[in-house]
């Protein structure tokens, strides 16, 4: 078992993905995803996620797919209905949360076919996210050579984020590369605020903080 599970940052089941593409730098435009937005930020930060609120987490899924299905052509639409699925299946766990990544992974290969640079490169380290996570062949699509070329593209576009550089830490910290994640959980934590979502800023840092505290004390 890898330090991260050992610290729980992670908690492993079959398949829990971690929402890497939560609470990227730049906000929607859309009015609706914002909304969408500040809902997940509320059911993740603040109503113990881990603990009590799938129903909700259900009832955001539909809406988010609502809003992606009335606006075909809004990458930030999809990446945020990817969101909220993956966030889902993070909650899910097990064999059954492999149906809902393998949907968020083909709403953000949508999103990247109109615009790959939308949310400050979240498409990017949101695909880097779940081939990071989701288990290789035969169960799941996981890659690691994948996952980190995806990684790459998310910081060429935003080189500053905190969501990319915080991911890419825990990425390299996962694979044993301890010095190396330091250097970009540091970046995550000296990245610029994202003003418009203080919750998903707040509680970002928070776990770059935690990330940080445990490398350091390995």
């Amino acid at each position: 078992m890898n330090k991260l599970a050992k610290m729980a940052l992670i908690t492993l089941a079959l398949i829990t993905v971690q929402p890497a593409i939560a609470g990227m730098s730049d906000s929607a435009q859309l009015p609706e995803v914002r909304e969408i937005q500040s809902e997940w930020a509320q059911l993740y930060y603040l109503d113990e996620f881990l603990n009590n609120n799938y129903r909700e987490l259900q009832a955001l899924a539909r809406k988010a797919n609502r809003v992606s299905h009335d606006n075909p052509q809004s990458a930030e639409a999809l990446v945020w209905d990817a969101i909220v699925l993956s966030t889902l299946a993070e909650k899910k766990g097990g064999i059954g949360a492999l149906s809902l990544v393998k949907e968020a992974k083909l709403k953000l290969e949508q999103a990247e076919a109109i615009d790959p640079t939308v949310l400050g490169g979240s498409v990017y380290a949101s695909l880097g996210s779940l081939y990071s996570k989701v288990p290789g062949w035969p169960i799941g699509f996981g890659s690691d050579k994948k996952a980190e070329k995806y990684f790459q593209k998310a910081l060429a576009l935003n080189p500053q984020g905190l969501d990319i550089n915080y991911f890419f830490a825990e990425f390299l910290a996962e694979n044993g590369k301890d010095q190396l994640a330091l250097k970009y959980v540091e970046k995550a934590l000296h990245a610029p605020q994202m003003v418009e979502r203080p919750l998903a800023d707040k509680g970002r840092r928070e776990q770059a903080q935690k990330l940080k505290e445990f490398l350091l004390g390995s």
